[in-house]
């Protein structure tokens, strides 16, 4: 059973015996029965109607019991008397959904069946029990198991565990022997009289007390400074302040100008001293005793709020769920309602909130048994989504209270079979937590189909075998305090490999991942450049080995890249002799990069002799000789992803964030091997030399095979002139780098060129004398790459 504290009355009568005069008669012992229901003083109703019903069966006298029996929680006898209740024609469909209850709290859930048989109804007619789910929660695969936690359960009610930073246990407890009052004969016009002091109306069990343990397993009463204190439950802490919130039913004895009255709980505040007193108590702004009840204190300090259940006006339902708010000084705002997505037309109780997620418990959603626990997301101060934490978190009986201690060890309380008193607490070990994984493509949509999912144990290497969800997701069981490893794969798609999952510290039951599948963009060019050769040479030139070194060093970081090198000859000599000529010159680039360490596979060459210039210099056209150096060429394009066969991995090392934009990798591949030369001019003149023209025929390669790319150019002059004249120079030379690129196929809409004149110089010669080097390092036109 669960400590409601919903109403319970202190009734100043001789009505609390437990016995009653066998010479009443049957119409009176109902009456008498029928009061002590409606005081709400239901153990010692249910006896009474259990006695009317041996003298005489009674649709109404059966049903009676039969609610008394369901609101003391006790399932037995509330399943004995529900069916007898319908066993009489006069039953309604509410009577068997009370029955259907009953069963289900006894874990009847295969008699179902057999009741609907009996009673005319189908699953259909009751709405109220979602017997889909019920079969759903209770087929689940245990992932945890409870355990009683050792010394702190008695044969009475325990319940709401709380732990401190020493580790001492707090916790509710009914514990002690029952004490019946000895009853004499029934004055059915008694009025007010003395109420009995140690032990409630509601069960008969005597009022629970906070209790605390310690260390070396010692439990004592917690005391609270209120005398009237009867019920005195919920240890809810504010560790900052010293204080103890907690919930109190107390023994009011007179209230002016009323005779008759309930009591219902209320919450104080006190401080909480090393003796294990709480002194210096105060009530809670919004305790209003005689109208309606306050309950279940959770302090989240973090937030600045008080969490608490109640029955007050304006609700969705019975007890709700609401917070204040309060500040430093302990001023506490208006109650504010957790709404209808957490409270229902039942009750809902013992809030607690852990990592932005709600726990709670309640009879309204659907669930187990008759009190489950659940959970809710909080989202921008609203609570949603709320889910039933399932078997075994919730039973057929009622659980409650769950609670996750600082180092992350939960517990909940319950009155589920096998216990051993009335309400025990439980620490919930876990058994195996759950991996739920869910892989998105480029566009956002689930990839559920010819996934190759691998998952092990980091430090045994076992294999931990993985399910797919029917919504695509993936899932498996992991063990508690251990890290694993997971790789998944699809063909065309880049593989992917987390060793970061660790069930260690692991609050709650799910570690949940997301992860994005990516295709592989095969035959990526990450950069490309051209090495130039002497007439009838095939050796490799002082530049031409500074930019295959380089390229080297990066190809031996990165195994993902290789090389396509493509030669060429000028037109002179027969075809035959260019061919070979090529060939040794692709065999020259390759030769050089092998020696440094990279494999021979990774280098594709191919040769054209004299087929493919880049200028109109054929067979018997006279050229210079700075247009026959342009077609002496290797032309370099380096590959990222080049085997279509192969299943790549997502390169490491590069900060990509998201695995569908590989910028950052061409990015900073490029900028370790691209270098965009300066163009030199003569003294006045706006001229390409004739030497540039590789220069600017390697940027245009460069800019031909990387479309991304953007080229920025700046023209400028030496400080000799006037400034006017000079402006017009600086814009003749950044156009005609700007026309020379044009003219070899690079796009103008990808080039923007600008001049400054001699407002930009190298060196400035304005204050100092030049040399005639430093005047030619004024006249130049800049080219910078953007786009990457």
């Amino acid at each position: 059973m669960v400590l409601s504290m919903k109403k319970y009355v202190l009734i100043f009568s001789l009505l609390c015996t437990c016995m009653v005069s066998p010479v009443l008669g049957q119409n009176r012992l109902l009456k008498y029965a029928d009061k002590q229901l409606g005081l709400e003083n239901y153990a010692h109703a249910a006896e009474v109607y259990t006695q009317a019903y041996q003298r005489k069966p009674r649709y109404t006298t059966a049903k009676n019991a039969a609610q008394a029996f369901t609101t003391i929680q006790d399932y037995n006898n509330s399943f004995e008397w529900w069916e007898k209740t319908v066993a009489f024609a006069e039953a309604e469909r509410t009577d068997y959904s009370a029955y259907l209850q009953a069963a289900l709290k006894l874990g009847k859930l295969s008699e179902v069946e057999d009741i609907l048989s009996k009673s005319g109804f189908t699953e259909a007619d009751f709405p109220e029990l979602d017997f889909d789910l019920i079969r759903k929660l209770q087929a689940g695969t245990a992932r945890v198991a409870l355990l009683p936690v050792d010394g702190v359960n008695s044969d009475g009610s325990d319940q709401g565990l709380k732990l401190d930073e020493s580790g001492t246990k707090y916790f509710s407890s009914d514990r002690g022997t029952i004490t019946p009052t000895q009853k004499k004969g029934i004055r059915l016009d008694a009025k007010n009289s003395l109420p009995s002091g140690d032990k409630s109306n509601f069960n008969e069990r005597p009022f629970f007390q906070i209790y605390q343990q310690s260390e070396d397993g010692e439990a004592t009463t917690l005391q609270s400074d209120l005398t009237d204190a009867a019920h005195v439950a919920d240890f809810a802490p504010m560790p900052s302040k010293g204080l103890v919130f907690y919930t109190v039913l107390r023994d009011v004895r007179k209230i002016k100008k009323k005779r008759a009255y309930t009591i219902q709980p209320e919450i104080y505040f006190g401080t909480l001293g090393d003796n294990g007193q709480i002194s210096g108590s105060r009530p809670f702004p919004l305790n209003n005793f005689t109208v309606n009840g306050i309950q279940n204190p959770f302090v989240d300090e973090q937030a600045g709020r008080i969490y608490f259940a109640s029955d007050m006006a304006g609700g969705v339902g019975g007890f709700d769920l609401y917070y204040v708010t309060f500040d430093q000084d302990l001023n506490f705002g208006s109650p504010v309602n957790l709404g209808p997505g957490v409270n229902t037309l039942e009750d809902e109780s013992h809030p607690f909130i852990k990592a932005g997620k709600l726990y709670f418990s309640s009879k309204g959603h659907p669930g187990v048994g008759g009190m489950d626990i659940f959970s809710a997301d909080q989202n921008g101060g609203v609570f949603s989504d709320v889910q039933n934490l399932g078997v075994p978190f919730n039973s057929t009986r009622d659980d409650f209270a769950f609670y996750v201690a600082s180092d992350g060890k939960r517990y909940l309380s319950s009155d589920r079979e096998g216990g051993l008193g009335m309400d025990d607490i439980y620490f919930i070990q876990d058994l195996y937590k759950i991996l739920l994984a869910k892989v998105l493509d480029c566009d956002g949509v689930i990839v559920a189909e010819n996934l190759d999912v691998r998952l092990g144990q980091a430090n045994t290497r076992q294999i931990v075998e993985t399910r797919r969800l029917g919504n695509g997701e993936i899932s498996a069981d992991l063990e508690p305090e251990q890290d694993f490893w997971l790789q998944i794969s699809k063909p065309g798609f880049f593989s992917i490999k987390d060793s970061s999952l660790t069930t260690i510290g692991l609050e709650g039951d799910t570690l949940r991942r997301e992860y994005r599948l990516a295709r592989i963009p095969y035959g990526l060019q990450v950069w490309s450049d051209i090495v130039y050769y002497d007439l009838d040479k095939s050796y490799l030139k002082t530049q031409a080995e500074d930019i295959l070194g380089k390229l080297a060093d990066l190809m031996l970081k990165h195994d993902f890249l290789n090389l396509k090198v493509t030669s060429h000859t000028d037109a002179r000599a027969s075809d035959v002799y260019n061919e070979r000529l090529s060939e040794k010159r692709a065999k020259a680039v390759s030769d050089f990069l092998v020696a440094k360490g990279i494999a021979p596979e990774r280098i594709t060459l191919a040769w054209f002799g004299e087929e493919q210039p880049v200028n109109d210099c054929g067979d018997g056209k006279p050229c210079p000789e700075n247009l026959h150096q342009q077609n002496r060429r290797s032309e370099l394009i380096l590959e990222a992803f080049s085997d279509r066969n192969k299943q790549y991995s997502l390169p490491s090392g590069f900060e990509l964030e998201d695995p569908c934009d590989l910028s950052p990798l061409t990015d900073l591949l490029s900028k370790e091997l691209i270098t965009v030369p300066n163009i030199y001019f003569d003294f006045d003149k706006a001229a390409i030399r004739p030497q540039h023209q590789t220069d600017l025929d390697r940027v245009s390669f460069v800019m031909k095979t990387k479309e991304n790319l953007q080229l920025y150019l700046a023209g400028h002059t030496d400080q000799r002139g006037n400034e006017a004249y000079n402006m017009k120079l600086a814009e003749r030379r950044a156009k005609a780098v700007m026309d020379y690129l044009v003219r070899q196929g690079v796009d103008a809409s990808r080039l923007k060129y600008e001049w400054f004149g001699k407002s930009r110089p190298i060196h400035d010669c304005g204050t100092k004398a030049c040399t005639e080097a430093m005047h030619q390092e004024n006249r130049r036109t800049e080219l910078i790459l953007k786009g990457n």
